[in-house]
This record gives structure tokens, sequence and C-alpha cells, in this order.
């Protein structure tokens, strides 16, 4: 015991130490950007994306979000829409962001950062004399950006490096595609580390069961006093034979050799089943139906179109919306959003379901429950045109523009 150490304790003086990494409950971890799972890997965003379910998730979502055309509509009078291609943002939104990135790119981008980082995606408007000039992506890799909500209005800043100081970038100023997470500190890979860290154990398992050949096949004993040296040469010599590319050859052992062949144990056996259940723990914590990560095994009772139509409504198009309603907010003026709006175009997404929606509206039409300005204004976001507003039915000849039912109507 030292002098210090002799004269604290008599003083009374209690000496607190720093805690470990055990006792810090993540405090560590959450410090330098990794969090700890019951695995016992580490999952980031980055590593998340080694996952193959994982990697197949994501890009689905980001992928459908970039290639859906973007456009920026004026509302009409009575209700419909049309495209605003004359609108300054028409170009900025459907074709090119900025100079180097094309829309398609920028979106998919973007859309990936909201599903794997924390808080969400981000970039950075531009703005020239106070309108949106260009918009650029913040590369989370090379700007760290945090929110502070302590004023329930969000406050960006991005932090401090070796080279730049801390710069706090005006709300207005920033695009901010969310986090699907409960928790935006920790982001979805945050909170789904545990279903994610599984999955990456299991692939790691089945590197090292398949990676070495000689590995599962069993045992191979030599007889009599065999020296160290005698031991190292048997391993080599077998690996050489039977290792790697050679494996599952026919071996020719000495007299004082044996080999005992080895089976797989419970777990070896199960690890199908496991990884099958990893598969699914990820297609719920992104809500991605599981055929969309080629899980494929079982019989679907559905047709192709309604899982593809689950696939757009339950995963995609909360994304799109609040893609969309982040775009309105931080583009337009008040004024504007009033007589404009910003919207993905995902006809061409539901192509499949695009005949049977036509049918359905045509037959509204024909029974006259709609008209036909009525049934594009639904349907497809058409504008009306003139003489579309009269109830008929072009299959008879009496529901034209002077038969009975308009003519009534036009009689009251």
């Amino acid at each position: 015991m030292t002098l210090a150490t002799r004269l604290k304790s008599f003083l009374r003086i209690e000496t607190k130490t720093a805690p470990s990494l055990a006792d810090a409950s993540g405090f560590y971890f959450d410090l330098f950007g990794a969090t700890p799972t019951l695995a016992g890997v580490t999952v980031t965003p980055y590593t998340a994306m080694t996952c193959a379910p994982v990697a197949c998730a994501v890009r689905s979502i980001s992928e459908a979000a970039g290639s859906l055309p973007l456009h920026i509509y004026k509302r009409l009078p009575d209700g419909g829409k049309e495209k605003a291609t004359g609108h300054p943002l028409y170009n900025l939104l459907h074709d090119a962001p900025n100079s180097f990135a094309p829309a398609a790119l920028f979106r998919t981008q973007l859309m990936a950062d909201a599903l794997l980082q924390p808080y969400g995606g981000f970039a950075q408007i531009v703005r020239v004399d106070g309108k949106p000039y260009e918009i650029l992506r913040l590369d989370p890799r090379l700007s760290s950006i945090v929110v502070d909500y302590s004023n329930f209005e969000p406050l960006y800043v991005i932090k401090a490096d070796g080279k730049n100081p801390a710069r706090e970038i005006p709300a207005a100023d920033i695009l901010h595609i969310p986090t699907p997470a409960y928790d935006p500190t920790r982001g979805l890979v945050g909170e789904g580390r545990n279903a994610i860290a599984l999955a990456l154990v299991l692939e790691r398992h089945a590197s090292r069961l398949f990676g070495n050949m000689a590995r599962p096949s069993g045992v191979l004993s030599l007889k009599g006093n065999v020296t160290p040296d005698a031991l190292q040469k048997a391993k080599l010599a077998w690996q050489a034979s039977q290792g790697g590319d050679n494996g599952g050859g026919t071996a020719v052992l000495p007299q004082d050799a044996s080999w005992t062949a080895l089976t797989l144990n419970s777990t070896d056996a199960q690890f199908l089943e496991m990884r099958t259940y990893a598969v699914a723990e990820i297609a719920r914590l992104f809500r991605v139906p599981l055929h969309m990560l080629m899980q494929v095994d079982r019989a679907q009772p559905r047709s192709v179109e309604a899982i593809g139509q689950e696939f757009l409504s339950q995963a995609l198009l909360p994304r799109l919306k609040a893609f969309e309603q982040e775009l309105e907010l931080k583009l337009l003026t008040p004024e504007e959003r009033n007589q404009y709006c910003i919207e993905f175009n995902i006809d061409g997404f539901a192509r499949a379901d695009l005949l049977a929606r036509a049918q359905a509206l045509s037959a509204t039409v024909s029974a006259r429950i709609l008209n036909p300005n009525e049934a594009r204004q639904i349907g497809f976001g058409l504008p009306a045109y003139e003489g579309g507003d009269v109830f008929e039915n072009f299959n008879t000849s009496s529901a034209h523009a002077g038969g009975a039912l308009n003519a009534n109507e036009e009689a009251a």
C-alpha cells in the first residue's frame, strides 16, 4: 500500500475509478459509434449492410424510392392537378438536385440513410436570393449531424472534426428524412441490433463451418508414441490432400493411422432453420415482405400482385409520404403550398394493378356513380376535360347527354 493510499484511507477519502467497459451500460460503445449486442458482435449502419438480408431490405425500399418519378404538381380549381413543368423546382426534383448527382441516385442514397443512420438522412438546401438553387446530400461518413430537440424545434449542428469547427445549419435549410425508428437517436439499426447480430453470427458460423472442409469431417488418429513433429507433418499432409477443393476425395491412410467420422451437432443440423428465422426477423424490422428478401420457401396463398401491393402500402408508402411532406415543408413557401404539391408517381410501380383499377373505375362510370372527370381525378390525378361532368353510360343509347337521367337532372 502506497503512502498516498494510506493517507486517503486514514482521512476516509473515497477513490472513484472510471467504469469499465463491462459496467458502462453501453456508454462507451454509444460514444464511439458501436452498440453491444447479445450475440457479442458490433452492429453499426456499416456492418449491418454486410448482412445480406439487411442490404436486400434497404435496397428494396431505397431503390424503389429512387426509381419512382418525383413531380411538382399545380392544384386545379376542380380538385385535380397537373404537372407544373414551368416551376423552378421541377428540374431540381425530377432531373438533378445538383450538378454532380442525378435525381434517382440522390433519392436512393437519402432514403438508405434514413433507414440506416441515427436520426435519418440529411441534405442541405443551398439558396440563391432566398430560392432553392441546389440540394446537397450530407454523407454520414463525412458529416456527422447532431439534432437537438430540447427546444421542441429541431436544431441541426454538424460536429467538429480535426479540420473544421462545428457549425449550425438553420432548420429551413435542412432536408431531414426521419428514421422510422421509435428512438431516433439509435435509428432502425440500433433498435434492431440484436436481430441483425443474429444474422451476422449465423453468416460467420457458416463461413467457419464450410470454409475448411476438414473441420466437420472427423478425427485422424495416429497410434503409438508420436512425436510433435510427426503430428504436425501428418496434419499438414492431411489438410493438403483433403482440405479446400480436394475435399470429398479418397483418403489413403497408413496402417498406424485411423479415421473417425464426425456428425453435425444439433446447432449445425438446425442451421438452415435458424437462418430462415433470422431473415424473417429482419423482414419484420424493415416491414418488408419475405419474398422481397428472396425468401420463397413457403407457399404464398396470395398473388404476386397482392404481395407487391403489400410492399407498396406497408413498407414504401409511409417512407414516400414522409419524403414528400419534408420536401413541401422546406422547398415551398406557405403561399405555394396552397397552390402546389410534391408527389411521387407510383402508377408505374403499381402497374400490375393498373388494369384492375381501370376496370373498377370504368364500372362506376358505366353505372353513373361517377362521371368521367371524377374517375380521372380519383384514379389517375388527371385534370378534367370539357363535357366530362355528364353522367352517362356509353354502352347504352339512352344515357347520352340527351338521355333521361341527365334530362331529369337538368330539369331539376
